[in-house]
Formats: structure tokens, C-alpha cells, sequence
């Protein structure tokens, strides 16, 4: 394992950017060094599996390889304004319809079209077909092959707003409202199968690269959550949970986004999708905010010191809410103080709120689905909170269980790849390798729950439309 930083520019409020040569230049370091610290040779090599952050938006030149205006980073907001005209416009249930997504800054389609407004030239450049459009999945695969291969796999063109989320293909319509060419666009090809071999950078020539999906739709594999009753969570600085539907595509009623999971043999497979913006964030506010704690552990040895919040509820919506809410005017609320409440409940209140806004979506799936969860797994850094992961289990009234590896993304990515090159040889054989490190069983009864989840709603309404109320 190695990993590399590279910068992050905020160049205006609102805007993240990053450099795609820099993203280039440590993912081939990364490459080299842990070819160099394991000694493997090319030959040991079976393939190359690609997992990224998934709405990040890359221009470059065909004929140079060389982007034309730095990377627009997935939690940008700059586009929100041809966001609210579409929405304006009438247009908000076509994309919707057509994409299973949220007409939102979010993803990357009105991000290409900035780019072509805003890049002096682009437009007319992009119309002669020779610019290139690409998630950084694209972006890396194009550098590794000495731009032979343009192509991304269906989780990434899934989130873009302009993939036809039933044909799996570039939709006319919505490249036309949006304005973009779509000699721009990569060929939209399985997760797992191979796109080609790499003859540029630190890796040996020749090696098969032959799967990728975005970070979210691989940690989902690489937690073998591949059926109907599971679900996966990413407990980051915000949470990211997943429940696969399989070949069924479910338009959500709750605020949730219909996403592709993966397209294996050329058959598309889905999962309903809801984030939360605020989870891990909200521990390291109490540390760098507040001054209440010095590191997560003790939140958690706080948290773990009093039976409960004593009646305190937080709702971290710093950012607004994410699913099944969104509400971007919400904002942050503390409620239920009284002379009692000390550190331990403010940070008991805190994790607890990370559980609250992940049964909000979990009902929220269910509801959508028809099917009930019965074991969701964890991951990311959150996940190692013992006090979290046992509330969370008592509020879901299902087990919560922790794998033996967390690098959960990596793994899903490797894992596609061993799929399309034999390593691995059925989606089974991959199931069975998958391994628990901690199982936390309910332990509260369901009326006990049941009094917390009222507190937590009502708590929940008080902190909406804060903004413009």
C-alpha cells in the first residue's frame, strides 16, 4: 500500500479544483513505489483495477493530452445557478427520469458545460471533436494507455446527468440541453472486463487494465454486497450508503438517488443511493471548534462514559441536509440542554447523531425497495467507534458488521478486476473471501429506540429551512 497527497485549490468560495497532471503524476509515484517496496514483477501481474472519486470533471486535448482548465472537483458548487435555471425551466423530472439523479452542482454534466462557456476557445474546439471529457477514472486510464483507450464504466457515466440510466447510453437530449458535443464523451463499457493494456508510467507494459467503478459502487463490491438485504455504509467526514436492488431499477419516493451499481456481462445492475454531509465532520468539530476533545478516541471514551445523551439532540446540518431531506437551508442545531448536560452527553449526542441520519436512510430504502435490510456493513474511519457502531445497531434493530479489511474501495476495485482476468472465477467465489472483524448485535428494545427516533424528528424539523425562515 502507498499512498501521495496532492493540493487542493479553493480558488473562490464555493469552488474546488484540483491539478489532473498532479493526479496523474502520484497515482504513477504511487504505482512505482509499491512496486519497489514488494519486488513484484511484471509477469506476477494479473490486472489493474481503477476506483475514484466519481463526479469530478477533466477537459483535456486529444492531441496533447493536456487539460485545458484545472479539474472541477465533485463537491463544487459553482454551476448552482444553471442548476436552479434548468429547475426553472421546467426540466428538473426529465433529468430526474432519465438519469435516476438530482438536478445538482453535484454531478458532473453542468461542469463540462462551464468549462465550454468559461475556457476561451473550448466550445469551438470541442464541436471539431477534438476535446475529451473524463471522470478521473477516464483520466487515468487515458494517461496509462498513451491515450489509446477513452472510456469510463457505467457507475461513472451513471453520474454524470447524461447517461440514459435504462439503455445505459449518452442521452441526446439532455447532451443538447446542456450544449455538450458528445465526440466529448468516453464509450460507456462494463466494471468489469478489460479496457485495455498499459504501455505508459511506472507500471510494466502490457498489464491488462480491467476494472473500474467509482468509489462508492466499489466499496459496495468489495463488501460483497451483492444481493438484496444488504447494505454498505462509508462512515468518512460524511456518509455514503448503498443498498443494491439488483437488475430491478428503483425510483425513489424519499429524496434518494437511483444510481448504477455495476454492469457485469453487459447487464446493468442498480442501488438506491442517500448521503449524509455531516458524519466524522461533526467529531472533528468538537476537536477544532470547540476544544471539547483531542482526539475521536475520546469522544468515544466520553460518549461511552454516560448510559445516554440525557435528552440532547444534535443535528449537525452545517452544510444543509443530505438525503432523504435535502435541504440545502437547513442549518446546525443543538436542542434538550438543560443544567445536566456535560462533555460526555455533547459527544454521546454527536455520534448518536451520525446513527439518527443513517436510519433516515435506511428507512428510507426500505421504503423505496420493499425490501428489509438484514445486516448492513460498515467502513471508513467512523467505523472503528465502538459506541457509534453499537447505537447504530440498537437504532436499526439489524447487525452492524465491521470487515477484517476496511479498505473496502480498493478491494472492490481489485476485485472487478480479478473477475474479468480469472483470478477470481464467479461473483461467489469473491463473496466467500469476504471476512468480519466485529458483529454488533441489537441490545435496546425497540420502544426504547422508538422514543429516541420521535426526539430526533422533531429535532430534525426545528433545524430546517433555518435560512430562509
Amino acid at each position: 500500500m502507498a499512498q501521495k497527497e496532492f493540493t487542493q485549490f479553493f480558488p473562490q468560495p464555493g469552488w474546488v479544483e484540483h491539478d489532473p497532471m498532479q493526479i496523474w503524476s502520484s497515482q504513477n509515484a504511487v504505482i512505482g513505489e509499491v512496486l519497489a517496496m514488494t519486488g513484484v514483477r511484471s509477469a506476477d501481474i494479473a490486472a489493474i483495477g481503477i476506483t475514484n472519486q466519481r463526479e469530478t470533471t477533466i477537459v483535456w486535448d486529444r492531441s496533447t493530452g493536456k487539460p485545458i482548465h484545472p479539474a472541477i472537483v465533485w463537491q463544487d458548487r459553482r454551476t448552482a445557478p444553471q442548476c436552479e435555471s434548468l429547475k426553472h425551466a421546467g426540466y428538473e423530472a426529465l433529468f430526474r427520469e432519465k438519469t435516476g439523479l438530482l438536478l445538482d452542482p453535484y454531478f458532473s454534466g453542468t461542469k463540462i458545460a462551464w468549462i465550454l462557456e468559461h475556457v476561451q476557445g473550448a466550445r469551438k474546439v470541442a464541436e471539431s471533436g477534438k476535446l475529451a471529457f473524463g471522470t478521473v477514472d477516464t483520466w487515468l486510464l487515458w494517461n496509462l494507455t498513451s491515450g489509446q483507450v477513452h472510456a469510463t464504466d457505467a457507475s461513472n457515466a451513471s453520474r454524470t446527468l447524461l447517461m440514459n440510466i435504462e439503455s445505459g447510453q449518452w442521452d441526446p437530449e439532455l447532451l443538447e440541453l446542456l450544449n455538450i458535443p458528445e465526440s466529448m464523451l468516453p464509450e460507456i463499457r462494463d466494471s468489469s472486463g478489460e479496457f485495455g493494456q498499459t504501455s505508459n508510467g511506472s507500471c510494466p507494459a502490457g498489464v491488462p487494465i480491467a476494472g473500474i467503478a467509482g468509489d462508492q459502487q466499489a466499496a459496495l463490491f468489495g463488501q460483497a454486497c451483492l444481493t438484496p438485504g444488504l447494505a454498505k455504509n462509508t462512515y468518512g467526514t460524511g456518509c455514503f450508503m448503498l443498498m443494491p436492488t439488483g437488475k430491478h431499477l428503483i425510483r425513489s419516493n424519499n429524496n434518494l438517488l437511483t444510481t448504477v451499481a455495476w454492469r457485469i456481462h453487459g447487464q446493468m445492475e442498480y442501488a438506491l443511493e442517500g448521503s449524509v454531509f455531516v458524519a466524522g465532520a461533526a467529531v472533528q468539530w468538537l476537536r477544532d471548534e470547540l476544544g471539547l476533545i483531542k482526539s475521536a478516541k475520546e469522544c468515544d471514551e466520553l460518549a461511552a462514559s454516560v448510559e445516554s445523551s440525557n435528552g440532547l439532540f444534535i443535528v449537525p446540518a452545517f452544510t444543509g441536509l443530505g438525503a432523504p431531506h435535502w435541504d440545502p437551508d437547513a442549518r446546525g442545531l443543538m436542542i434538550g440542554l438543560t443544567r445536566g448536560i456535560n462533555r460526555a452527553h455533547i459527544c454521546r449526542a454527536t455520534l448518536e447523531a451520525i446513527a439518527f441520519q443513517t436510519n433516515d436512510l435506511i428507512r428510507s430504502m426500505e421504503s423505496d425497495s420493499g425490501q428489509s435490510l438484514i445486516e448492513l456493513r460498515v467502513d471508513g474511519g467512523a467505523s472503528r467507534s465502538d459506541p457509534l457502531m453499537q447505537f447504530q445497531a440498537d437504532l436499526i434493530g439489524v447487525p452492524v458488521v465491521r470487515p477484517d479489511c476496511i479498505e473496502t474501495t480498493a478491494l472492490g476495485a481489485a476485485y472487478l478486476a480479478g473477475l474479468a482476468t480469472g483470478v477470481w472465477p464467479s461473483r461467489a467465489e469473491i463473496a466467500s473471501q469476504w471476512r468480519e472483524s466485529k458483529r454488533y448485535l441489537p441490545r435496546k428494545a425497540g420502544k426504547d429506540m422508538e422514543f429516541l427516533q420521535k426526539g430526533w424528528a422533531k429535532a430534525i424539523e426545528k433545524a430546517k429551512n433555518w435560512v430562509t425562515s
